[in-house]
């Protein structure tokens, strides 16, 4: 008998409400909880059977997945972003537990990757000096502003607090002077704790492995590999290097319809162009700016100079010749985290004559798909010309008469 329940749970900061189902479907069991470790734990263990557990990813996510992973079978966060059916009919507390647990006993739900435990405090320093930049930048654009608002030429002379007092003797009017040096005095609060997170984060990063590993890719510093590590976790999420790149926000995105026709009683593939959409939008935002970042630097720089200086000879724009980049640095990275070896740019253009057979066996495939005629030679070669004359030649059987020695007698197979 299956004894699997289904626990689908609507965390909030006050309670929880959860759904229990059978494996067949049928609610056994709805219960309002405290959001307390105790209170939750208790929960879990009066549950017979094997648990599953869903719940959303959200601010308690990370809280709840390592309170009660050890006391249930499976644990799946999931994306709001792909939970359509709770979108659907009333919403309440209630119903979308009960939704969630049906989800989950159906396998429709799409799983958020927690992190590894012993990356918790790398991932906590990472997500802090992110912060920390994103408020750095936003007052410094506010700053700027100001005086951009206002007709004033300013460049990056304007942070500097040595010639502060000049710029703000250029604002006329008090009430704007005000609000600009309040901002100076945010941007000196937060300079000094953005560096104190820097020096934290690299501290920490200096523990594992792979952002030794990652360091020594040219144009990926000491805080990309620590976010890159922090970010990622494990590498082998990621089955391929296209996995990869649609986490980094480098996969491109196609839509197509009417794909297949039938020409002459058989199944053809319709020879239209399929449309290109752009790149996929939803990725992670650290990964995709620690990669353009490093396109960008990589781009002026050996050994990636000449790969870039290549595409660009070509007649590709700069844009997709950055993003292109980005796109091998990704796999790179990728590459050597997983296989544990160290970076070697000599590998960079290798292209062996195996990968290039494989290419062109892919592009036959694709030309046949879409009903493309395959120029070949007419030329015959000494092989092929072999062989026909084998198939034209009839064929013959020999007997061995045995009282006269070596004397044979040919017989054609058609007699």
């Amino acid at each position: 008998m299956n004894n699997d329940k289904y626990v689908g749970l609507d965390v909030h900061s006050a309670t929880i409400v959860a759904a229990v189902h059978d494996a067949a479907g049928n609610c056994v069991m709805e219960s309002i909880i405290e959001t307390k470790p105790k209170t939750i734990r208790d929960f879990i263990r009066a549950i017979s059977g094997r648990v599953h557990v869903a719940f959303e990813q959200g601010m308690h996510a990370a809280w709840l997945f390592d309170l009660i992973r050890s006391f249930v079978y499976r644990i799946v966060v999931c994306d709001p972003r792909h939970n359509k059916l709770i979108l659907s009919g009333s919403k309440s507390d209630k119903i979308d537990a009960n939704k969630l647990a049906q989800l989950l006993r159906n396998g429709s739900l799409k799983p958020v990757y927690q992190g590894e435990a012993t990356l918790r405090p790398l991932k906590e320093l990472a997500l802090q000096y992110n912060a920390l930049v994103s408020d750095c930048t936003r007052v410094m654009s506010r700053i700027k502003a100001i005086f951009t608002g206002r007709a004033i030429p300013s460049g990056k002379q304007v942070y500097d607090p040595e010639h502060r007092a000049k710029w703000l003797a250029k604002l006329s009017e008090p009430v704007v002077r005000s609000r600009a040096e309040s901002l100076f005095h945010q941007l000196d609060c937060i300079n000094p704790l953005r560096q104190q997170a820097r020096e934290a984060l690299i501290y920490e990063s200096r523990k594992q492995r792979a952002t030794k590993l990652l360091r020594r890719i040219f144009s990926i510093g000491p805080i990309g590999a620590a976010l890159i590590v922090a970010i990622v976790g494990n590498p082998h999420r990621f089955r391929t290097k296209r996995q990869f790149w649609a986490y980094c926000g480098f996969a491109v995105v196609t839509h197509s319809s009417a794909d297949y026709k039938i020409v002459n009683g058989r199944m053809r593939r319709n020879p239209r162009n399929v449309l290109t959409r752009g790149l996929n939008h939803n990725y992670n935002r650290i990964m995709k700016k620690v990669f353009k970042m490093a396109a960008v630097f990589a781009s002026e720089r050996e050994p990636f100079a000449p790969y870039y200086q290549k595409m660009i000879d070509s007649g590709i724009s700069p844009a997709m010749a950055r993003l292109t980049l980005a796109r091998k640095i990704a796999a790179i990275a990728l590459a050597v985290w997983k296989s544990e070896q160290e970076f070697n740019p000599a590998k960079i253009f290798d292209h062996s004559v195996a990968t290039k057979k494989a290419l062109t066996r892919r592009r036959l495939r694709w030309k046949r798909s879409t009903n493309e005629v395959v120029t070949q030679s007419t030329e015959e070669t000494p092989k092929k010309a072999e062989r026909r004359q084998l198939k034209e030649k009839p064929a013959t059987k020999t007997f061995v008469n045995k009282s006269t020695k070596g004397a044979s007698k040919t017989i054609r197979a058609g007699n």
